[in-house]
């Protein structure tokens, strides 16, 4: 079956459910659409990690100590100024990667959709899905029982992926899919648990590797061919790990724990680019930005004083999260894995102490 035939399918499954449709597009209506220059560059995105990337996943699951993102300062820069489940002021990463593709904005959460069939398959279909959860980390034992590990996020994804097969045929899935966008950012809050009780950090490299290859292998088995991944980044500066230092410095062995597992990630990205045929990636080196924006922070002066109110509540109230920007000025590129793959991703700072713009370039190798 050819693309062409295959997204006619999708077009009739999507245009005999179009009520569905247009009742999520209304419910979500004061939403940002797209610049008008921007073109769809791909038929969906699907999103997998931590709360870099949650669109509200973490507001539909049970327990007190389940992280949320529902307090009035969430989202005051979120048209509406409502609180939608992201830890930002406002959008988030995956809102920006999205908006970038030509979306317009973050697909939204797994559960805000999984309680019938055809919204999930509807919205599978025409713009993607987050399984992206708060607190989560590659291994199962982080943060157990408050968020959705990344192995259970694969295990939603492929659920999905069921469901839009009975709509619209193996076929046609498998094409939507290759085109497709399937971005991770993953791993920092298994570091700072290990960093609470430290052992083997050897031993944890190789569980946390592992775990990633698992989750990258079994997507790409699953039809996943584009893949955006976000690394880790200087997390001995976030605040909640400098206000416990009498001095507020950064606590240098949490940076070279970071410093270790992405360099360990960047080989193993290379690797399965090498035996993988048709995976692409491209790698935001996040540790490596937020280094040059420490190291010169006089450079975001302006913007941080835009946003100083809501800054010092980031402080306080977020442990690692990004800060919608109030200015457009777009930062570094960041080098992706195959090609020297670079974009500049506007309005989003990679750590809510410091406005350092980050975020992946897709470029044109990536999303051909």
């Amino acid at each position: 079956m050819g693309y062409g035939q295959a997204m006619k399918q999708v077009l009739v499954a999507v245009i005999a459910i179009i009520s569905i449709r247009r009742h999520l597009v209304a419910a979500a209506g004061d939403a940002v659409q797209p610049s008008s220059k921007a073109l769809k560059q791909v038929p969906a995105m699907y999103v997998f990690g931590d709360s870099t990337l949650d669109v509200g996943n973490n507001n539909y699951l049970a327990g007190a100590d389940v992280p949320r993102a529902n307090t009035p300062l969430h989202g005051v820069d979120y048209p509406g100024s409502k609180p939608t489940g992201r830890f930002s002021n406002g959008y988030n990463i995956a809102d920006s990667i999205a908006k970038k593709l030509g979306l317009k904005e973050s697909p939204p959460a797994y559960l805000s959709l999984a309680q019938g069939t055809t919204p999930l398959v509807v919205t599978a279909l025409a713009e993607g899905v987050s399984y992206a959860s708060a607190g989560a980390g590659i291994l199962d034992s982080t943060h157990a029982g408050d968020n959705i590990p990344l192995s259970k996020q694969v295990m939603y994804f492929e659920s999905t992926k069921a469901k839009m097969q009975a709509k619209v045929g193996s076929a046609a899935v498998r094409i939507l899919l290759s085109r497709s966008f399937f971005l991770i950012s993953v791993g920092s809050n298994d570091l700072f648990v290990f960093a609470a009780a430290p052992t083997d950090v050897v031993a944890l490299y190789s569980s946390l590797i592992s775990g990633y290859n698992t989750t990258i292998t079994s997507l790409y088995n699953m039809g996943a061919r584009k893949f955006g991944i976000l690394n880790v980044g200087l997390l001995g500066c976030v605040p909640t790990v400098r206000v416990l230092n009498s001095t507020g410095a950064c606590n240098d062995g949490l940076n070279l724990l970071a410093a270790g597992f992405d360099d360990a990630l960047k080989s193993l990205l290379a690797s399965l680019a090498a035996k993988l045929p048709g995976l692409v990636y491209s790698l935001a080196d996040f540790y490596s930005h937020t280094e040059v924006t420490f190291a010169n922070p006089q450079a975001s002066e302006g913007r941080r004083a835009q946003r100083s109110g809501i800054l010092r509540w980031t402080s306080r109230v977020y442990s690692a999260h990004q800060l919608q920007a109030a200015g457009p000025e777009a930062g570094p590129a960041l080098v992706g894995g195959q090609g020297d793959i670079d974009v500049n991703v506007p309005d989003f700072t990679s750590y809510s102490i410091d406005p350092a713009m980050a975020c992946i370039d897709l470029g044109r190798r990536l999303i051909s």
